[in-house]
């Protein structure tokens, strides 16, 4: 009888945590942190503004545009490049901010937001919300008077790389930048929760499926010391794409120090990748 509690009770904890992996999934996807959105000005960011959006499904969103650095000798052309930035699930823009501008490429835009339910973005954090959002921010940086819609570039880090590689999938982009990258949330579910069982998964995230519909250029960056997403998952992204791909790794790096670690190699290597078009 003793055995057979136990066996019941093992059973009814496991069906408790099967009941919470599926109510909670996007919480453990999407953790929403909230931060008051800074003043660009106010920060000594004097070429940033504040902006707002509305997506498809009503959702405000703000985020931060970031002008052109001016170049020497001028650019010849009048618009400029343009870079659309996804972060990572536990950030936002008050938290990146000077990292975003510091990783600025020269002559070239930045468009930054914070996703639904994040920072200072009204609604609630879902897949379909995130890409609703990327939609949006597209449009945005592709109708500013200075940035020409045919040298947009997209980043995205950790969960940003879903959206960006779902902003690449269905638009088109000059190249894309992905900093480790996870191949799907099913496989990052079997990853990090293998006793649960995978009809649980609502979420698709799936950055294979997405490089595998992209032909634009693709660098993509991981840490070789990277935990929370393994440097293979990287590296099957890397293999699913069908245009060409430049793979650096980021030598002792793990999953959130990549850009201490990488330093002016990481950045010179995006600006690199930016600057092939001539400004």
């Amino acid at each position: 009888m003793l055995v057979l509690r136990i066996l019941i009770g093992v059973g009814l904890a496991y069906l408790v945590l099967l009941l919470l992996a599926w109510l909670f999934q996007d919480r453990l996807a999407f953790p929403a942190p909230r931060a008051k959105l800074p003043d660009p000005k106010r920060v000594g960011v004097e070429d940033g503004e504040r902006v707002e959006l509305v997506s498809a499904d009503g959702t405000m969103l703000v985020g931060w545009y970031l002008a052109p650095k001016k170049l020497k000798p001028p650019p010849t052309s009048p618009t400029s490049r343009g870079l659309l930035w996804f972060y990572g699930n536990g950030e936002t823009v008050a938290a990146i901010w000077p990292i975003v501008r510091e990783f600025q490429p020269p002559g070239t835009a930045v468009l930054v937001l914070d996703y639904p339910g994040y920072g200072g973005s009204g609604g609630r954090a879902t897949e379909g919300a995130l890409y609703a959002a990327a939609d949006a921010a597209y449009a945005a940086l592709a109708a500013r008077p200075d940035v020409d819609p045919q040298r947009i570039y997209v980043y995205g880090r950790s969960l940003g790389s879903a959206v960006a590689t779902y902003t690449a999938a269905h638009h088109p982009v000059a190249g894309l930048i992905l900093e480790s990258p996870f191949t799907n949330a099913a496989a990052m579910a079997k990853y990090h929760y293998g006793l649960l069982p995978r009809f649980l998964l609502r979420l698709s995230l799936d950055n294979v499926a997405n490089v595998r519909r992209v032909s634009c250029p693709i660098l993509l960056f991981h840490g070789d010391a990277d935990r929370l997403v393994p440097t293979a998952m990287g590296m099957a992204v890397a293999a699913a794409a069908v245009g060409p791909v430049e793979v650096v790794l980021i030598h002792g790096a793990g999953h959130n120090d990549t850009y201490d670690i990488g330093g002016r190699s990481y950045r010179d290597k995006m600006w690199q990748f930016i600057g092939r078009t001539v400004p």
